[in-house]
This record gives structure tokens, C-alpha cells and sequence, in this order.
């Protein structure tokens, strides 16, 4: 097995997710947020920083877990209780741990958003929802009845849930992974009538009946498996290191 360090790892990383061009949350903490001894055998990659997914990951023996979600949003807070095992579970299992939230939504090849159109078939070439000037979300053409739209959703995902006022042959359909309440108010502006996201507020009910948007709710959780497994499948090829999903039972 090659000998790969921890700083060649999160150097690709922090390249290839153009990790300092987005302006995140303050408590995302994009990047290297645990190191380990600075070796590394075999790559991870889960939705949420947590004591099981930690505790999942060095059962399985990954000294390189990449999160969608860090364990630094609501910094700072004693090392005590759950975040005392966090860290112990990591120190003890040699785990180091990178995290990155926006900049892995909006990525074009390898961000959720994409993945989210691909594995539909479509190609999201177009930004949507820019913010300081980085995309978030991405809108792919599309040529799709309404109805094949949801069935195809309801083959890959658990739980769907589909508010459908908008066309029954949308043009064009706009992805926001996890929370989509920040996509919809874009929406008009964009040309767009159909979201498919993870999450929204109760109040867009009735938006979407107001403006006859069709919203596609697939769960903030499992829209946002894609970037951290794409991240991590390329990361593993090019360093010649196993990696493994480190999936938990998140149902939100």
C-alpha cells in the first residue's frame, strides 16, 4: 500500500473543491478541521460530523474522514459530554477529519447539485443562486414530463415528497441539495418553475400553489450523500486508497 500524508490529501481537497473561493457560514470551518499522526490508509466519507458516524469510521478503519457538515457550527463550546467523545473517539482512532459544506454543493463535476441532475440523466450547466459570486445551486435543461420527474425521484430516494402547481413539462429544473429555502424566492427570476431539493419551511405551501412551482422534497440527508462519495471515489483513485461510505440513519 502506498505511503500517503495527511497534507497531500487535504491539499487535493482544498484544489480540487476550490475551497477558499466560497464565503461559508462561519461555523462550517470549511477544510482540516482534526488532524491525525499525518499518515493515511484508507479514505471515509459521511454526510454529518457526530459521535456514530466517527465511531462507524474507525470501526471500519478510515484515518480520513471527509463530512458535508463539521462539527464546528455552533463553536465554541466546552470540551466536555458529547463533544469530549467526538474528539477522544477521533484522537483514539487516529482519525483525522475534513469537512466542506458550500463549495461541495455548488461544485460543477462533483458537487451535489451535479450529482443530483446526473443521476436523473440531465446536465446542470447553468449556476443558480450565486453568492459572492460562487454558484450554490445548478438548473439543468430538461425535457421531462412532470410525472416521469417524480417517478424517477420516487426510485432513487425513500421519501418524496412532491407539492406539483407548476407545468406538467417543465423546461428547465433547478437543484438546491439539503435546504431549499433559500432557492425558491430565485426561482421566478430564473425562469424556473420546478425545484428539486431537500428540505423547506411549511410556509412554501402555499407559494407553490400561489406561484405554480412544482417542488420535489427528497430529504436533507440523502441529497447530500453525493459530493462527499464523488470526493472521496476521486480521492481514493488517484492515491491508490480504499475508501468507504460511512452511512448512519439520519431519516431528515
Amino acid at each position: 500500500m502506498p505511503t500517503v500524508t495527511l497534507t497531500d490529501l487535504v491539499a487535493y481537497c482544498d484544489q480540487r473543491t476550490r475551497r477558499t473561493a466560497y464565503k461559508d457560514a462561519p461555523g462550517a470551518f470549511n477544510g482540516l478541521q482534526f488532524a491525525n499522526s499525518g499518515r493515511v490508509t484508507k479514505i471515509g466519507a459521511a454526510v454529518d460530523a457526530g459521535l456514530v458516524p466517527f465511531q462507524k469510521a474507525v470501526v471500519a478503519g478510515v484515518d480520513f474522514l471527509i463530512v458535508h457538515h463539521g462539527m464546528y457550527w455552533d463553536m465554541p463550546r466546552p470540551i466536555t459530554g458529547p463533544v469530549y467523545d467526538r474528539v477522544t473517539t477521533l484522537v483514539g482512532g487516529n482519525c483525522a477529519l475534513y469537512s466542506n459544506h458550500l463549495p461541495l454543493d455548488g461544485h460543477p463535476e462533483i458537487g451535489n447539485n451535479a450529482r443530483l441532475a446526473q443521476q436523473l440523466g440531465l446536465n446542470a450547466t447553468r449556476p443558480f443562486m450565486i453568492r459572492d459570486g460562487e454558484a450554490i445551486g445548478r438548473i439543468a435543461p430538461a425535457k421531462i414530463k412532470r410525472s416521469a420527474l417524480r417517478a424517477k425521484l420516487e426510485g432513487l430516494y425513500t421519501r418524496v415528497i412532491a407539492l406539483e402547481y407548476g407545468s406538467t413539462a417543465p423546461r428547465a429544473i433547478a437543484f438546491c441539495s439539503g435546504s431549499g429555502n433559500g432557492a425558491i424566492p430565485e426561482l421566478a427570476a430564473a425562469g424556473v418553475d420546478t425545484l428539486v431539493t431537500g428540505e423547506l419551511r411549511e410556509e412554501w405551501f402555499n407559494v407553490a400553489q400561489e406561484q405554480r412551482l412544482n417542488l420535489y422534497l427528497c430529504g436533507h440527508y440523502a441529497t447530500e450523500v453525493h459530493g462527499v462519495k464523488a470526493l472521496a471515489a476521486e480521492l481514493a483513485k488517484k492515491f491508490q486508497l480504499p475508501w468507504e461510505f460511512i452511512a448512519t440513519e439520519n431519516p431528515l
